[in-house]
C-alpha cells in the first residue's frame, strides 16, 4: 500500500527532507517522529534496517507502493548494466516523476494527482496512469481545458521549477510542455538515496 498520512513525518523516518516542504520543517525537527524521536539514533541502526530504511526512502520519493518498487526491481534486474541504476531510471520516467521533475507540480503527491484526474497528455493523448513509462522523444503536455487552473498557471510561471533545468529534460513552462529527450543517467538524478543498498536488500 502507498503512503496517505502526513507527508512530512516521512521525511523525518527517513532522515531527509523528500519534499520541497519538508525542508523547513525538517530543518526544525531533524530527528524522527513520534514520543521517543528525539532519542532515536540513526548510526546505531543495523545493516538490515540500514537497508531496510533506503528501500523505503525510494519508496517515499516516488510515492509507489512496496509491490510496485517489487516490479521495477524485477525489471531491472533484466536490463543490461547496474540493477540499482536501472532502477531509479525506471522510476524517474514514469510520467508523474516527470511531471514533478519537469516543474509542472510541487510535488510527487500533486504529480500524482494530476496525471489521475485527466490533465495531462502524452503526445497529444491522454493519459491518467501516474506509472506510464515515458519514452525519450515523447512530448508531455498540460491539456488546453486544464491550463488556466491556477496550479498550472503557478507551473507556467515557473514557480515549482528546479534551480537547473534536468539534462534529459526539454521544457517550456510558458507553453506547460516538456520532452523526454533521452533516459537519464543515474549521475542526472537528483534523489537522495543509495541504490546500491538498495540492491543489497533485494538481493539478501
Amino acid at each position: 500500500m502507498r503512503y496517505t498520512g502526513p507527508k512530512v513525518r516521512l521525511s523525518r523516518r527517513a532522515g531527509v527532507p523528500l519534499t520541497r516542504k519538508a525542508v523547513k520543517y525538517f530543518e526544525a525537527r531533524p530527528y524522527p517522529p513520534g514520543e521517543h524521536g528525539r532519542k532515536t539514533n540513526r548510526r546505531n541502526t543495523g545493516d538490515y534496517g540500514m537497508r531496510l530504511l533506503e528501500k523505503q526512502k525510494l519508496r517515499w520519493y516516488y510515492d509507489v507502493s512496496e509491490r510496485q518498487l517489487r516490479r521495477y526491481w524485477d525489471l531491472a534486474v533484466r536490463r543490461p548494466g547496474r540493477s540499482g541504476e536501472q532502477l531509479v531510471a525506471l522510476l524517474e520516467t514514469r510520467l508523474a516523476s516527470l511531471v514533478l521533475r519537469a516543474g509542472l507540480a510541487p510535488s510527487i503527491y500533486a504529480a500524482r494527482q494530476y496525471v489521475n484526474h485527466g490533465h495531462i497528455a502524452v503526445d497529444g493523448r491522454k493519459v491518467d496512469i501516474p506509472s506510464y513509462q515515458v519514452k525519450p522523444g515523447q512530448s508531455v503536455t498540460v491539456r488546453d481545458r486544464s491550463a488556466r487552473m491556477q496550479p498550472f498557471v503557478a507551473a507556467a510561471e515557473g514557480t515549482y521549477a528546479d534551480e537547473r533545468t534536468a539534462p534529459y529534460l526539454d521544457v517550456d513552462h510558458r507553453g506547460l510542455r516538456f520532452t523526454l529527450l533521452r533516459r537519464p543517467t543515474r549521475e542526472e538524478i537528483v534523489v537522495p538515496v543509495d541504490e546500491q543498498l538498495v540492491v543489497e536488500h533485494y538481493s539478501r
